[in-house]
């Protein structure tokens, strides 16, 4: 009786904390398709008075919408395969080899993700700027390649890969690269998943680093472009609301994607 009580609590406690989360979301995508007028109305309604589709066709008319969503979709996918690989490649090896030193690597790697990201800001944009990198995609990709989080995931996980398939494959002969490629990564997915949604996700979202480095309106990500959406004297919520709810669509894929091996991975590199 007392576990059917705790259960029916739990439930209506996660029901709550799950509609709280999601109502904001259902909001914005329902004003997507509000004109401005009513969006500004005093008296709000969570269903659309008058259904409109033409926020969406203004955000590409105004805003060129379509660039800036192919440009955060390239970065996104770009230094996510970039660190999956990285990370994946660096984990196997901290985590498979003995050599000297090897767990003061691991360690000043850890300890990379005790930095404050706000302090690197300034000396990497007076680097980045030297080199002439500026309003340069390099300069968005290349200090995001190497993950610390992305290293210490893959190196918790693979842990797990038995040494004993690794020797078989090395006495019929595989290399090192090979048995990287054909054995490891196969046997590493849920971690991979894992590490895929968290690094797309905070590509995806990243501002401030884009927003320093690209002057190029042009080359610009979809996080910075819609701060174009408030103007001096006014702000277009109606195409901010549908500009955003297009935003999401891509995290939301990536998750439908991964969602299986996700908890998975996270939770064998957290066991680990």
């Amino acid at each position: 009786m007392r576990t059917r009580i705790a259960s029916g609590v739990l439930t209506s406690l996660l029901a709550m904390i799950g509609i709280v989360t999601v109502f904001p979301f259902l909001w914005m995508v329902l004003s997507a398709f509000k004109p401005n007028s009513e969006i500004n109305a005093a008296e709000q309604n969570f269903l659309p008075q008058s259904w409109t589709f033409e926020n969406f066709l203004s955000i590409q008319e105004n805003f060129d919408f379509l660039r800036l969503f192919g440009n955060s979709v390239f970065l996104s996918v770009t230094i996510t395969a970039i660190v999956l690989y990285t990370s994946a490649l660096a984990g196997f090896v901290i985590a498979k080899y003995e050599f000297r030193g090897r767990g003061l690597l691991f360690g000043f790697t850890v300890g990379t993700m005790m930095i404050p990201w706000a302090v690197t800001i300034i000396p990497r944009y007076t680097m980045f700027v030297d080199a002439g990198l500026q309003d340069n995609y390099l300069s968005i990709i290349v200090p995001a390649a190497i993950s610390g989080f992305g290293i210490f995931m893959m190196r918790q996980n693979m842990h797990a890969v038995p040494d004993e398939v690794l020797e078989a494959a090395r006495i019929d002969g595989a290399s090192e690269i090979r048995i990287f490629h054909r054995i490891v990564l196969p046997m590493s997915t849920n971690a991979i998943a894992a590490l895929a949604i968290f690094q797309f996700l905070w590509v995806w979202d990243d501002y401030l680093w884009p927003y320093l480095m690209i002057n190029d309106n042009a080359n610009q990500v979809l996080a910075v472009g819609l701060t174009t959406f408030a103007g001096q004297y006014g702000t277009d919520y109606g195409g901010l609301f549908a500009a955003t709810t297009i935003s999401i669509l891509p995290v939301i894929v990536v998750y439908i994607i991964f969602q299986r091996r996700f908890i998975a991975g996270v939770a064998s590199a957290a066991v680990k």
